[in-house]
């Protein structure tokens, strides 16, 4: 069966679904997605394409492209002034649905249509595929650049042999998709957009197909969808942004841990686990496919992709798990390919691999009934709350996934992989309708934001907040929130006695109180936020307060 318009409508359609659930109920994620959120909307608001900023702090770390694309979404949507979450998140969906689909054709192209359906599965189901496509950041958009670089690559690479020309299109999809990738984030889109050709080059001993890229125009056409921000962006900072981004942001990550996420190598490869789940334990059974059909062009080239785009995130200092986020199309393709294959995915024929591959699916099997019970047990856990709905989509989503470790013991890998495929789907609608939307004690923000709506005495009423400065709290109560210490807070109240806030812990009020007395004021509390701070798992009790009266 060839895949028609009509099939890949229907896969987009069933991704939406699939994404749709928790992207308007699933409050800003701190700390990285509220800064991007904020910084698209004070992007809107100034008319300022160029100078990206977080409040009146420069946002020097990536270029312009992720910010573009959240406002322009926003101004599309008119929802600036509403501070709606989805509509941020609007481009992450639509590069979601676009890397899925250039994943199932990409596999129906190399190895058939069952593989490609297959392939496409794999990807939309992952663990981390389901987290980053729910939020307005950078790197579901990244995917679908290097996706569309990829594809120009395999037709390129592909027609090594042929005695006509490639369709000049390639090429400029190709240099197009690098230009975009740049624009997003910075010198992190040559890792796969030359990894593989220099790879390709290496294995092959060949590189006469790197003439059908036509890099005599391709690269001025990179140079042009680049050039003129940088420069923009080098006047403006004065060369900051390319200190910053590049030195600092950049190459510190190569060279040092930043922020706390410095690990050995084998990090990615240990997360992997988690992060590919449920597709992880398929990958693992493909090895002995992959590794007999390594010579293959197909096999080769998606090996050319994984392998060096994986080693240099191994080998940098900094380590998160969507850095190799870009390999996992390549890795759902070569697993669907052995599970698609007339010999199917296997267990490995050594004793100790047998014991390694049993051993990886305890843990595969493990996480999977710690994701069906993970929702019902945090709303109990937190909230005290038992919910029939999440109870229910975890009664649906277990038996799926223990069938799925059956079916595998039974050889049957196609049958297991729907099997799971769909409990995990139940599971996650289960988490982010049922769940998320009810895990009030988590989400400060939204509900400091609310009561600062609810009690604010004048309309215009600004918030100096201590012991809580997630940046999520910015985006939902105003760019000009304050995040201060107490002295900070205490000073702002007595420049702003008619309408100022101020939102102090219980660890800041000796500190506050005693600033208080300098000022010579006092204050009243209007109301009281408990909860936890799940970015550092504080539970925090916080007062909001305005100026009561003058003591001096």
């Amino acid at each position: 069966m060839v895949l028609s318009v009509r099939h890949y409508l229907f896969i987009a359609i069933t991704v939406l679904a699939l994404f749709l659930p928790g992207r308007a109920t699933l409050p800003p994620l701190d700390r990285d997605e509220p800064r991007y959120m904020e910084a698209s909307a004070q992007m809107l608001r100034s008319g300022d394409w160029v100078d990206v900023r977080f409040q009146d702090k420069p946002r020097y770390l990536q270029p312009a492209g992720i910010y573009w694309l959240e406002a322009a979404s926003v101004a599309l949507t008119g929802t600036l002034e509403k501070r709606e979450v989805w509509a941020y998140r609007i481009p992450t969906l639509l590069a979601t649905i676009g890397s899925v689909l250039l994943t199932v054709r990409l596999g129906a192209l190399l190895f058939g249509t069952p593989a490609g359906l297959f392939a496409g599965v794999l990807l939309a189901v992952s663990v981390l595929e389901t987290a980053e496509g729910r939020m307005a950041t950078i790197d579901s958009c990244l995917l679908l650049a290097v996706m569309l670089c990829q594809t120009a690559i395999q037709r390129l690479w592909g027609d090594r042999d042929a005695s006509s020309p490639t369709p000049a299109r390639w090429a400029a999809l190709f240099w197009a998709s690098i230009g975009v990738g740049l624009m997003l984030k910075g010198p992190v889109m040559l890792i796969p957009g030359l990894g593989t050709p220099v790879a390709l080059a290496l294995v092959e001993r060949r590189t006469d197909w790197w003439r059908r890229s036509r890099p005599g125009w391709g690269v001025p056409l990179v140079l042009a969808m680049v050039l003129p921000w940088c420069v923009a962006i080098w006047l403006v900072s004065h060369g900051m942004f390319f200190e910053r981004a590049v030195g600092n942001n950049f190459l510190g990550k190569v060279a040092s841990g930043q922020q706390a996420h410095g690990l050995p190598p084998g990090y990615h490869l240990l997360v992997f686990a988690v992060a590919f789940w449920p597709g992880s334990i398929f990958a693992v059974l493909a090895i002995p496919f992959v590794w007999a059909q390594r010579r293959a062009p197909a096999v080769r080239f998606l090996l050319c992709w994984i392998v060096p785009h994986w080693l240099v995130f191994e080998l940098i200092a900094t380590k998160l798990p969507h850095y190799v986020l870009p390999t996992y199309p390549a890795i759902a393709v070569l697993a669907a390919a052995a599970l698609a294959s007339p010999a199917g995915v296997g267990w490995p024929r050594p004793l100790w691999g047998r014991v390694l591959v049993g051993l990886y699916g305890l843990v595969w099997l493990t996480l999977g009934v710690v994701l069906c019970l993970a929702g019902p047990v945090l709303l109990w856990r937190l909230q005290g709350v038992v919910s029939v709905p999440a109870i229910v989509a975890a009664g649906l989503a277990m038996p799926l996934v223990l069938l799925s470790a059956f079916l595998l013991l039974q050889r049957r890998p196609q049958d297991a992989l729907l099997a799971v495929s769909g409990g995990a789907a139940v599971a996650y609608f289960g988490i982010f309708l049922c769940v998320v939307p009810n895990l009030s004690a988590i989400w400060l923000s939204p509900r400091i934001a609310a009561t600062v709506r609810a009690v604010r005495p004048c309309p215009t009423s600004v918030l100096a907040s201590t012991s809580f400065s997630e940046p999520s709290l910015v985006f939902l109560a105003g760019q000009d929130t304050r995040l201060v210490n107490p002295d900070g807070a205490a000073s702002f109240l007595a420049g702003d006695r008619s309408c100022g806030l101020a939102l102090v812990g219980t660890r800041d009020r000796a500190a506050f109180d005693a600033a208080l007395a300098r000022e010579g004021i006092g204050v009243r509390r209007l109301a009281r936020v408990e909860g936890i701070n799940y970015s550092n798992g504080r539970h925090l009790v916080l007062d909001l307060f305005a100026v009561a009266s003058a003591t001096k």
